[in-house]
């Protein structure tokens, strides 16, 4: 018996005049995803290392994005309870298993409780590191996986991220690049997440509305 699955792909099939066994066809697929060519690349991100952070902050607050610039990693666990504290905040924030995260100072924040894991929904606050930054969006880039659930990108009222100026690209296409040069080739996450400012929908009546599908607010801090 033919799942509905297989009669939809049969019909898709039918109607482009293709067959699963079209030689022609499957070499192009193949190409496609060993070759993986790049689109047209728009220049708005082409900048000097400098230049291309500004854009990526400037961006990031254009889409309701909270930004912070830090100049090391020691300032981070200062900085994320000072986030805490200009918003009325209980001093508790839940993070992954990220080695980069998990060996910051937190000591020096005696009154933060950190606690680590995927989020249930009851967190709050939620803390995460970025694999990249795009500039001409203003876009943060987060893999999945035990380092930094997914739960906690979408399921805490606030989302803190922390970017690597380094790892600060100009495009998508040099993101995707440098995650397939970094996992390997046909190995990639379960899921790359692309996030740019917080959740927002202006479906009802046309207002915007923050936290609709997800976090309401969104707080980056880009070391170096």
């Amino acid at each position: 018996m033919m799942s509905s699955r297989d009669a939809i792909l049969g019909r898709i099939r039918r109607s482009l005049g293709a067959s699963g066994s079209d030689a022609t066809r499957l070499a192009a697929v193949r190409h496609r995803l060993a070759e993986t060519p790049v689109n047209v690349v728009p220049a708005r991100g082409q900048l000097p290392s400098s230049e291309r952070v500004d854009l990526f902050v400037r961006k990031a607050g254009e889409v309701f994005a909270s930004v912070a610039r830090l100049e090391g990693r020691e300032d981070i666990p200062g900085a994320v309870v000072s986030y805490l504290r200009d918003r009325n905040l209980p001093q508790e924030i839940r993070r992954g298993d990220d080695r980069r995260l998990a060996d910051l100072p937190w000591e020096r924040e005696a009154q933060l409780a950190v606690t680590t894991g995927p989020s249930d929904g009851s967190d709050l606050v939620g803390l995460s590191h970025s694999d990249a930054g795009v500039a001409e969006t203003g876009t943060v880039v987060l893999t999945s996986g035990t380092d930094n659930p997914t739960t906690l990108n979408f399921l805490p009222d606030h989302h803190i991220v922390v970017v690597d100026a380094s790892t600060v690209a100009g495009d998508y296409e040099t993101v995707w690049a440098e995650l397939r040069r970094r996992f390997g080739a046909g190995v990639m996450p379960r899921t790359v997440n692309l996030v740019t400012g917080p959740s927002r929908s202006a479906d009802i009546e046309e207002t915007l509305l923050l936290g609709a599908h997800g976090p309401r607010s969104l707080h980056i801090l880009v070391v170096g």
